[in-house]
Formats: structure tokens, sequence, C-alpha cells
């Protein structure tokens, strides 16, 4: 008996140290679930399909596009934040892990504790653009034509909680204007009522209506970034304007469920920056008006803290909730 005990001893031993032993299991080693949180054909979603083609080619397996909109894109994150395994990625952006964050009280997730930042892909700044029926042609002229008939322009955003609904809640508080808020689920939506004439003006990112403003379908009034964009060189910052506009723009990242092994991380972060950085995905994301933003996973994190830490104040001061 004692000879069968210190058998099955040395027996677990061996198995124990094999296993400890053993290279890892490859990654990936079945298809990968990339979720973006926002309709097809949005920025984020284009910029999505063009990213995972090339990783799925260069990872060795299928990468599976999965549309999860919803809530200006909280059910999506949520999806990503809540998947507790290695084959989920997504895309995260500054209206999902920044102003969401602030404006909604309830929201399901953590941006910081409840993902793993993996890359930061671009930016685009934001720009105010207007109907081409509405008279106004620079900022001041919208301002005093928002203060003759108050709560009477519309703005369009892509969603409560939304950059695009803080920034312009933003902007009417500090000129002293009663804007009224008309929420969409996608920018390709907003856009195209905006172009109708149904709504007035939008803060929106240039990816989303640069073309519309090169045939003067749009016009856009200002730009709010420290610097003019370069696509629109003629349109004016706010911050010459005298406003300050806190440097507005949206990021579009790729983040994963919390608690990935770091090797596998910083094998996509590579990846991915790699990838952004080749001629013809640089070439299309320019033409997009979005600048290529590689780093690593740690300049992702800081970001959004420091744009949380930015945003937060002035959302309370300026009284901004979701709504």
């Amino acid at each position: 008996m004692p000879h069968v005990f210190i058998c099955s001893l040395l027996v677990l031993a061996f198995a124990t140290n094999s296993f400890a032993q053993s290279p890892a299991a490859p990654w990936p080693d079945r298809p990968i679930r990339f979720i973006v949180p926002l309709p097809a054909g949005a920025a984020a979603d284009v910029v999505a399909r063009l990213i995972v083609r090339r990783l799925s080619e260069r990872l060795g397996q299928p990468i599976i596009v999965e549309n999860r909109a919803g809530a200006s894109g909280i059910s999506g994150s949520e999806a990503i934040a809540k998947a507790q395994d290695t084959h989920t990625l997504g895309i995260a952006t500054s209206s999902t892990h920044v102003t969401a964050p602030i404006l909604n009280s309830a929201l399901g997730y953590d941006p910081l504790k409840d993902f793993t930042h993996v890359a930061l892909i671009g930016v685009s700044p934001y720009v105010l653009v207007v109907n081409t029926n509405v008279p106004a042609r620079d900022v001041p002229a919208l301002i005093a034509l928002a203060k003759s008939k108050p709560r009477t322009l519309t703005y369009s955003s892509t969603g409560p909680a939304s950059m695009a609904h803080l920034a312009a809640e933003l902007f009417s508080v500090r000129a002293g204007v009663e804007l009224v808020h008309v929420p969409y689920k996608s920018s390709t939506h907003a856009v195209l009522d905006l172009l109708e004439g149904r709504i007035d003006m939008q803060f929106g990112i240039l990816a989303t209506s640069l073309s519309y403003i090169r045939e003067g379908k749009l016009r856009a009034l200002g730009v709010m970034t420290d610097k003019r964009a370069p696509e629109i060189p003629d349109v004016p910052t706010f911050a010459e304007y005298g406003m300050n506009a806190n440097d507005t723009s949206l990021w579009l990242a790729v983040v994963m469920p919390p608690r990935i092994p770091p090797k596998l991380v910083a094998r996509l972060n590579a990846e991915i920056n790699e990838i952004i950085q080749s001629p013809e995905v640089k070439n299309v994301l320019e033409t997009q008006a979005i600048a290529l933003a590689p780093g690593s996973p740690e300049d992702l994190r800081r970001r959004i803290e420091r744009e949380i830490e930015l945003w937060r104040p002035l959302a309370a001061r300026a009284q901004v909730t979701e709504r």
C-alpha cells in the first residue's frame, strides 16, 4: 500500500512538472469576435473593418465583426467588458469610454477597470456644421441667430451621453443659447437628416462630414481643436473665435475584456500599430480625416484617464446630464 501511494505521488509530480514546462497554447486557436458598438456604416465600423481584414491575415484566424449598436455605444461596450475570454476584441471611442461614464450614472462598466487597453488607432476632430439653409456663416452669427430664436435651432447627435451631445451642451452653456437636442442611433442617419434640412446643425466628427463640406452640401463654421484641420484649412478653430472647445475629438481604439495576458496584449498592440502605419491603411484613414495615433496600451489608458479628468468637472459645471 505505501508503494502504491508513493508511485501515485511520483506520477502526479511528473504530470504537474510536465504541465508547468509545456509551452503555452497557441493563440488564437479559434475564430475571433470583434465587437463594434455602433451601426454598420458608422466611422468606427468602417475603421474596424479596415483593420480587421489585415489583422485576420496576420493572426491566421477569421475575425467576425459583430455590430452591437444601442445606447450610444454602451450596449456593445458592455458586451466587450463581460466577454471573459481572450478571443473577443472591440472598438472603444471617446464617447463610450469618456462621456458615457461621465454622463451615465448607471453605466454597467468602468472604462478603466473593466477593459484591457490594447491600442489607439486614430483621432478625428469635431467640427460644427450647419445645413446650408441656415443663414449663419460663422460661429458668432450662429450664436446671434440662436439667441434671437430660443429653442428653435436643432442639433443632432449619435445619442445621449455621446461626445457630440456633450460638446453641443457645453457650447450652449458657454454661448448662452438654448438649442434642441435630437438624438440619433448613428452618425450616418444624423448627417442625412442634416443634409435634408430636418436638422439645423451638428457637432460631429470631420470624418463623417468632410465629403459634404467639400461638395458644399454642409457649411463648416468652426473646428473644435487647438489647430485648424488640414483638410479644411479655411475653417477657423473655436479658439480663434475666442471660445475654448477643449480640443474635442473622437478617438478610436481597440480594447479587450479585462485580465488579458500581457504578452498577448503586446503582440496585438504591435500588430495594430504596424497595420495602421502601412501605406494603404494610412492613406485610407487620412482620406477620412482620421489622424494616426500609434502608441502603447499605457498611452491609451492614460488618454482615457486624462480626458475623464478634463470633461467631468466641465460637464458638472454646465449641468450636462444624459437626456
